[in-house]
């Protein structure tokens, strides 16, 4: 197929770093997030980056907690432009073998807005597609990935084949993704996981937007909640 044509429409991308380091200061897994952002610009896909670290994101599975006590919570803005992007990209590093705690925040928070509908019924993130970038040491990539992508896809996201890239360093304490002789943007297995998933999350999306998203049948809660079973024996 002529490349053209994969890149016919135009997309919108979040990548969310949900690093423990305010902006300005050195993130290895924005590092590795920019070499996606770099694909996807490079293929008409307008790119957004954050640190939710910069923001004030109050813990809890409401959309808005300051309608529940909280003095101020920065996330309706976040998920305006969660709801406002075709593919969403959660980049986190790890830290005792799992995603950070502002990363896991996020998620919730992605949560606590699932339940809210789309004009078909259906949960609110249908039609969008998910992926992931994780960094660090020793190990636990595949296990972040793991727990990532599964939530993504419960909270109604698409996630492509191949949909997460990541780079782990020595065991102990060394070089990290971005610092010099770490040997990270060298790996070819990385530099290729996170091309793959870059491509996959764009062809997925377009997918989806050539489609009108995912059928509305069967999956519509106040359908089943009016007694239709679409089927169910």
């Amino acid at each position: 197929m002529p490349r053209e044509a994969l890149t016919t429409e135009p997309l919108t991308a979040l990548f969310l770093n949900c690093t423990l380091k305010r902006s300005g200061e050195l993130s290895h897994t924005e590092a590795l997030m920019d070499v996606a952002r770099t694909v996807m610009a490079r293929n008409k896909v307008a790119v957004e980056l954050l640190r939710p670290v910069d923001y004030t994101i109050a813990p809890g599975v409401y959309p808005d907690m300051t309608q529940h006590g909280w003095p101020r919570d920065d996330w309706p803005s976040i998920q305006r432009k969660v709801l406002a992007a075709d593919i969403l990209v959660l980049g986190t590093p790890i830290w005792l073998g799992e995603k950070s705690s502002v990363c896991t925040n996020v998620v919730e928070r992605l949560y606590a807005c699932s339940a809210e509908l789309n004009d078909q019924g259906q949960s609110i993130y249908y039609g969008r597609v998910g992926g992931c970038v994780i960094t660090g040491n020793e190990d636990g990539g595949k296990h972040c990935a793991m727990n990532i992508l599964y939530s993504l896809q419960h909270l109604g996201f698409v996630v492509p084949p191949q949909a997460d890239a990541s780079w782990v360093g020595e065991a102990g304490p060394g070089p990290s993704y971005a610092d010099e002789g770490s040997g990270g943007p060298q790996n070819d297995f990385t530099q290729r996981n996170v091309t793959f998933m870059s491509w996959n999350l764009m062809h997925l999306a377009r997918l989806l937007k050539r489609a009108g998203g995912i059928p509305a049948h069967g999956n519509q809660t106040a359908r089943w909640a009016d007694g239709e079973r679409f089927d169910h024996p």
